[in-house]
């Protein structure tokens, strides 16, 4: 249950029911933001403040990961389990009937998505302990041969999660069940021929319960995503690929919860929905922001003691 539901017999909370049947929550006409009162905004940002620190622990112990992009997605994940996604944590199921299907393609980034499924109910806390160690479930990619509840799809290979994410939504049409799909993709991974492909067949197809959001935070493994392979306009060539196109502060959980919510009103319009989300690789730590050399590398005693300091223990560390 979303933190949303908390607030349902506002006079302002309403529901609304687009020409799909896809339902979304509507804004507050005045302020146009999300119906979320300050206090669960503020639990929301103590959540990602956690799962940041339990990212840095997590790479830490088996000295291996991907803590760059991870904490820069935190505040998103966190925003989008905690309040927008529709899911039954208590009884996951791989088909996901009755409830919004997230699928991350970006494997690498982990240690964020598992330390939110844990957050969210998915499996205990304290398995993050366990992360990259022999005999895990949670393996550096996540893999639906773990059998870890919340994953549904192997994602080791990059450009394969809208594909993926185009099968699910279709599925959903074709079932007459009305829950949405969502999927994450770096901007790095965009330089994969797969997702083009995908993007061509999402529109084409017009599979309009779909909404897919670009880490874009301008960094990949060898360096600044531009030097290596520049994207040019990305939001002129997705709206040329017959998408709607949405940009978001993905490090500012208000905007997220407004862009989100945007997008839920914009499903069953005949276009696919594709979000570009502005992040800070290695947000909350200060060494590792403003570059590339942190997506792929684990912090020593010294760098992980630094990053502890910053990172504020908010509701417990497994």
């Amino acid at each position: 249950m979303g933190l949303n539901q908390k607030i349902k017999d506002d006079k302002n909370h309403q529901k609304h029911v687009n020409k799909n049947g896809y339902i979304c929550n509507l804004f507050d006409i005045w302020e146009k933001k999300p119906l979320l009162l300050m206090a669960d905004i503020e639990k929301l940002k103590n959540i990602a403040a956690q799962i940041r620190r339990d990212i840095v622990r997590m790479v830490y112990t088996p000295s291996s990961g991907h803590p760059g992009g991870a904490l820069g997605c935190a505040d998103f994940l966190t925003t989008l389990y905690f309040e927008i996604l529709r899911i039954d944590t208590k009884n996951f199921s791989m088909h996901g009937k009755g409830e919004d299907i997230f699928f991350l393609s970006n494997g690498h980034l982990s240690a964020v998505w598992y330390s939110v499924l844990a957050r969210r109910g998915f499996f205990p806390v304290k398995e993050l302990s366990t992360f990259r160690l022999i005999d895990s479930r949670l393996q550096g990619h996540p893999a639906t041969a773990e059998q870890l509840p919340g994953v549904r799809f192997a994602s080791g290979s990059l450009g394969q999660g809208l594909s993926v994410a185009c099968g699910a939504a279709l599925a959903k049409k074709l079932n007459g069940d009305n829950h949405l799909i969502y999927s994450l993709h770096g901007d790095g991974e965009l330089q994969e021929g797969q997702i083009w492909e995908a993007a061509l067949f999402a529109a084409a197809r017009k599979i309009d319960n779909l909404i897919a959001t670009v880490d874009y935070n301008g960094q990949q493994i060898d360096g600044p995503v531009d030097e290596i392979i520049s994207l040019g306009d990305l939001h002129a060539k997705w709206q040329s690929f017959g998408w709607h196109v949405m940009d978001m502060d993905g490090n500012n959980i208000d905007d997220i919860l407004q862009v989100m919510h945007q997008a839920k009103l914009e499903t069953g319009k005949g276009k696919p929905i594709v979000i570009l989300m502005r992040t800070e690789m290695g947000m909350g730590v200060d060494f590792m922001m403003g570059t590339h050399k942190w997506h792929g590398k684990a912090p020593n005693k010294e760098e992980f003691e630094r990053a502890m300091a910053q990172l504020p223990e908010t509701i417990g560390d497994f």
